[in-house]
């Protein structure tokens, strides 16, 4: 039994135990200090940008919305994608020819003979990994066609699936000896992501077919030869401060002679001359799983294309160019030093192009494809990832004409494929010396290397030239898994640094994770930011992490500081709407109390906005089945006073908006 003292001492201690727990309580949270009165440098506009190379199907066979492969007969195997239908007792031949072709660059077209008509007898093409046709949607069918021996003849049409169920059909007829387009228009009367084009010749004779294509009706932006529509959508949605394209290695190609040039990729599509795509062969001998024996560049999606999807996104467009130098991972040919002229006038006549009037040459090219006004060109790229000597001898050159040509002209140049090592420290100093404007610097490197190197930029040098964080992914390597999973602990790792690269962006101009696009049943590298089949299309936790970072970009630094090492923060001022912008990355298992310490602010709003990308499982992947497994979720918050109290979730990235008074 207590005696009334003991009881009364009790009593004394509980009450002065209390206020020490709570103080302990205050003293657990994380203090994030933001310096909301000291205001750093502008947030460049092209801080967050985008990324394109034609990898992993990203063009033909994806954004680019062509459903025929091979559609000019030019690829080596100039039947690859077709074969050919008897149906019943239809009699007849085909073959590849080209005499007196449709144009000098797509020498090759079918020549289809038929005999005896029977059910029907013609060529049947296969699509990229099939032909993505949907219930009630329309298909625009063209090809150029020209009449030879026999009487009248026509061509039947029809959307099939693979065991032959029709979806859809039409005719075609009026040929004449002369090389003509013809075009006519189906509905496909079911949903099917594996069909097959069927093309019949009716009659007896023979009938020349080139160009053949099927484009969906439905183009975003409404845009003659233009984009996928969910594809473009979901880069529109990233809202993109830049573009960069075409890649990539595809710029240097194997050889120099399959090398990118951007003037073969304007003009009348049927006179775009294609060649092999680099990631072909890449990976024939060590992954021949990944090999690619079909995959060429049309340029259906050229540069014109490019710099009108910048437009139509509100990017700025970053061209990069070859600079005389072939892939050095594959062939390392080069252009002799004496020989870059071309390679220079490339770049010389790209930039007259995007910006000329129209009085200039290649600024009357534009004009002629419908784009009279300029692009307003501000920067290019020379070279891709080059490195060595060899590089910043080619480098020198084009520096020189270009800078005399176009002082206001930003170049880019590379620090090579690594993000450190001899050659990485070998072009940053010869950068230094030669005073580039902007080092494009590439990382695909593991979860932990991202989280150890948030603060990369903190201590680099003002002085010198600018960063561009060109490519970078954080890689997972999982036995057994042939890919490189998308899941959130890489999003997280790349969050982490992304907040380094906002919090000096003064320093870093430009970032963009990379490779952008991956065709599920075509891929030849992972991770990517978004995947796709022939109909569906869905964004991983990386997709939304980039756009997080980049639709919530603020309009100029705020000095943060924090306490623990195992968060990451970066802290902005969006002047555009009064806000504060806080990105805190909490990558461990746990949830996090953190006391906001608005510093020098004066009144704040009763309430702010949170966006919140979180999973109990940092392992939780997004799939076509389930596309938002892992998506940003919206909250509202109460404030009360400059010190904020916040909860952040485990696994989680947490953009947070406070409205300044």
């Amino acid at each position: 039994m207590k005696t009334p003292h003991l009881i009364t001492v009790m009593l004394l201690l509980c009450a002065l135990a209390s206020p020490i727990q709570t103080q302990d309580a205050v003293a657990q949270k994380t203090v994030i200090t933001v310096q909301t009165d000291k205001p750093g440098a502008a947030i460049p506009s092209t801080l967050f940008g985008i990324f394109f190379e034609d990898i992993n199907f990203a063009a033909d066979g994806g954004i680019y919305p062509e459903r025929v492969k091979n559609r000019s007969f030019e690829f080596p195997v100039s039947m690859m994608g077709w074969k050919k239908i008897e149906r019943g007792s239809a009699k007849g031949t085909i073959a590849t020819l080209d005499r007196d072709p449709l144009n000098a660059n797509s020498p090759h077209y079918l020549r289809v003979g038929t005999e005896a008509p029977g059910d029907g007898f013609g060529v049947s093409n296969e699509g990229f990994r099939g032909i993505g046709v949907e219930k009630g949607a329309q298909y625009n069918f063209s090809v150029y066609a020209r009449s030879g021996e026999g009487g009248p003849m026509s061509l039947r049409v029809e959307l099939a699936t693979a065991n032959g169920q029709s979806l859809g059909q039409a005719k075609l007829s009026g040929f004449t000896p002369k090389w003509k387009r013809h075009t006519v228009t189906l509905r496909a009367t079911a949903t099917e992501a594996k069909a097959v084009l069927n093309i019949f010749v009716e009659g007896r004779g023979a009938l020349d077919l080139d160009n053949i294509s099927l484009l969906p009706k439905v183009i975003w932006k409404n845009r003659p030869n233009g984009l996928r529509p969910d594809l473009a959508q979901l880069l529109s949605d990233l809202k993109p401060g830049f573009v960069r394209f075409p890649g990539g290695c595809i710029v240097e190609g194997r050889d120099l002679n399959n090398r990118y040039q951007w003037k073969t990729t304007i003009g009348n599509v049927e006179e775009r001359r294609l060649i092999m795509n680099r990631w072909n062969v890449e990976f024939k001998s060590r992954n021949p799983d990944r090999a690619a024996e079909d995959y060429f560049q049309s340029f259906g999606l050229g540069f014109f294309e490019y710099f009108q999807f910048c437009e139509d996104s509100g990017a700025e467009p970053l061209p990069i160019i070859n600079c005389g130098m072939a892939c050095q991972f594959n062939t390392k040919e080069l252009a002799p030093l004496d020989g870059l002229d071309p390679y220079i006038q490339d770049a010389l006549d790209l930039i007259e192009f995007a910006n000329g009037s129209i009085a200039t040459t290649w600024g009357r090219k534009r004009a002629e494809l419908g784009h009279p006004a300029p692009f307003n060109l501000k920067m290019i790229g020379i070279g891709n990832e080059q490195w060595g000597p060899q590089y910043v001898e080619r480098y020198e050159q084009f520096v020189k004409v270009l800078k005399a040509k176009y002082p206001n002209i930003t170049l880019i140049t590379s620090a090579g494929p690594r993000p450190q090592g001899q050659e990485f420290d070998f072009l940053w100093n010869k950068m230094r010396e030669l005073k580039a404007d902007i080092i494009d610097e590439h990382y695909y490197m593991p979860p932990k290397w991202f989280l150890d190197n948030a603060h990369r930029y903190d201590n680099y040098s003002r002085t010198g030239p600018k960063v561009f964080a060109g490519e970078f992914a954080a890689h997972i390597s999982v036995k057994g898994r042939p890919d490189k999973p998308n899941n959130l602990e890489a999003a997280l790792a790349e969050a982490a640094l992304m907040t380094g690269l906002e919090r000096n962006a003064d320093l870093v101009m430009m970032s963009s994770y990379a490779p952008l696009f991956g065709h599920v049943e075509a891929w030849q590298w992972s991770p990517n930011l978004i995947w796709f089949d022939n109909l569906r299309s869905f964004g991983t936790p990386s997709y939304y992490v980039q756009k997080l970072f980049s639709v919530h970009r603020g309009t100029t630094i705020l000095p943060v500081s924090i306490e623990e090492k195992d968060l990451y923060v970066s802290a902005s001022l969006d002047k555009r709407s009064g806000e504060i912008i806080l990105k805190v990355v909490n990558p461990t298992g746990t949830s996090r109390e953190v006391n906001i310490n608005l510093a020098g602010v004066g009144k704040v709003g009763k309430s702010g906005k949170a966006f919140i990308l979180a999973s109990s499982d940092p392992q939780t992947e997004n799939s076509l089945s389930e596309p938002r497994k892992v998506a940003p979720v919206e909250q509202s918050f109460k404030i009360s006073s400059s010190q904020v109290d916040y909860t952040l979730a485990a696994h989680s990235l947490t953009v947070l908006r406070i409205l300044m008074k």
